[in-house]
């Protein structure tokens, strides 16, 4: 089974307007493209990725599916529309034209209003992803996920993933209430969870997987190891670690697994969910 990295980002400073990136100098400011990532997945031995909207930008969505087809090792896109939008429709018609698309996102923890996933225009846009079995990212902090069971509620059929385990405060060493309310809302099956984005809520000049790997223990009891699964979020995790300690150090945080497990959560899991080809 092909090892997949469920979330990486690419992203063209030249074409897109990525105002959610910290002000002053970053690494974050520079292109991150296929070119730039294919040796770094060659040298840890992953094969295919998914990337993951950037920009909440429908042209966002037709770049990344370009270069999805023009980058083998692409295997799918996650893209954005306006949930909100009476096009909505229309604009998942086009998408699902494409043979690489697989999903949708929202930057939802960078909304004004908390509550933003349970508003009823967007609730409505929900129910037609539902509709059309076409599985959805949420990306909450932690002070979001009292809103997950509403949403579940209200729209039964969605197939939702967590993204980067909600982002504890891994820094600050904070369990709670995060690990209840995750538990909570991990014990409706239709969610997964994606092994991502720790490194970069851990302290970025001194973090180790002994950092990390209470939180493992924790998702993994919640969602085992048939509803993980591993993504790298690269290049944002190049703020706290390059790649390929990233990938190495995830495998670390989860211990020793069985070939059957450890196929599930770095490729198994993402090919199932997102209905690779």
């Amino acid at each position: 089974m092909a090892v997949i990295d469920s979330h990486q980002h690419f992203w063209d400073l030249e074409k897109f307007d990525y105002s959610w990136m910290p002000s002053g100098e970053s690494v974050l400011k520079k292109n991150h493209l296929p070119a730039d990532l294919k040796p770094l997945m060659d040298d840890v031995g992953v094969d295919k990725t998914v990337v993951v909207q950037a920009v909440q930008s429908i042209e966002e969505a037709r770049w990344l599916l370009d270069l999805a087809d023009e980058n083998d090792f692409v295997a799918g896109v996650v893209a954005w529309v306006d949930l909100q939008s009476p096009d909505l429709g229309r604009d998942l018609d086009e998408l699902q034209a494409r043979a690489k698309f697989c999903g949708i996102r929202h930057i939802w923890h960078d909304e004004p209003d908390d509550d933003w996933i349970v508003r009823p225009d967007v609730i409505r846009g929900l129910r037609e992803l539902a509709s059309r079995n076409i599985p959805y990212d949420l990306l909450p902090r932690p002070q979001h996920l009292r809103y997950i069971p509403q949403l579940l509620a209200e729209v039964p059929g969605l197939r939702t993933v967590i993204d980067h385990i909600a982002k504890p405060l891994i820094a600050e060493g904070v369990m709670e209430p995060w690990a209840a309310e995750m538990a909570e809302i991990a014990s409706n099956p239709s969610v997964f969870c994606k092994f991502s984005g720790m490194v970069t809520e851990a302290d970025h000049e001194n973090w180790s997987v002994d950092d990390l790997r209470p939180y493992a223990e924790q998702v993994v009891g919640m969602f085992g190891y048939d509803r993980l699964m591993f993504g790298s979020d690269w290049p944002v995790s190049t703020l706290a670690s390059e790649y390929q300690r990233t990938f190495r150090a995830y495998n670390a945080a989860l211990g020793d697994l069985s070939e059957a497990d450890h196929a599930n959560v770095f490729g198994g899991n993402a090919e199932r969910f997102y209905g690779l080809r």
